[in-house]
């Protein structure tokens, strides 16, 4: 295994599995917030020689093909990750409270940047990917844009 320093870039990624909330579940313990990025054979076989995480989904028809993926941590304790949401009009930076609404996000587009951790206990090393920076294209439903410049009442009515 190589002690990686190069981050992984990747465009129009497709990402799963999505739990930007950190929310407890079968395999999830409260707090841990995380998605998949699939891959293709080459590539994943290309990471896993290097020591990174990968894993697969056996398929559920055995006409089709095995999907590989990245596991990748969304952690703010040390390094926070940079996350952007892209609309038709505006982009803007999520922040850790806000970062759960990807959970249900329509996203068309994922381009991420994903830095390694080189990982090293007793006999067993290898390579945990964290999110580093991602660029995210939300997918706008037909009222999105009629109704973009209609001021938000429920806001004003807060403030007093």
């Amino acid at each position: 295994m190589l002690y990686i320093k190069k981050n992984l870039s990747i465009e129009n990624a497709r990402i799963n599995f999505r739990n930007f909330s950190g929310k407890e579940g079968r395999f999830n313990p409260a707090g841990k917030r995380n998605f998949v990025v699939f891959l293709e054979k080459e590539i994943a076989d290309d990471l896993a020689k290097d020591g990174w995480n990968i894993r697969f989904l056996k398929p559920r028809d055995p006409d089709d093909d095995v999907q590989y993926y990245l596991p990748v941590d969304v952690a703010y304790e040390h390094i926070p990750p940079r996350i952007i949401v892209i609309t038709s009009h505006a982009k803007n930076e999520l922040s850790e409270d806000s970062i759960s609404k990807l959970d249900w996000a329509d996203i068309e587009r994922a381009d991420l940047i994903i830095r390694p951790y080189n990982w090293d206990v007793g006999e067993k090393k290898g390579v945990k990917a964290y999110l580093k920076t991602a660029y995210i294209t939300i997918v706008e439903d037909e009222f999105e844009a009629k109704y973009r410049d209609v001021p938000d009442g429920f806001a004003d009515e807060q403030a007093s």
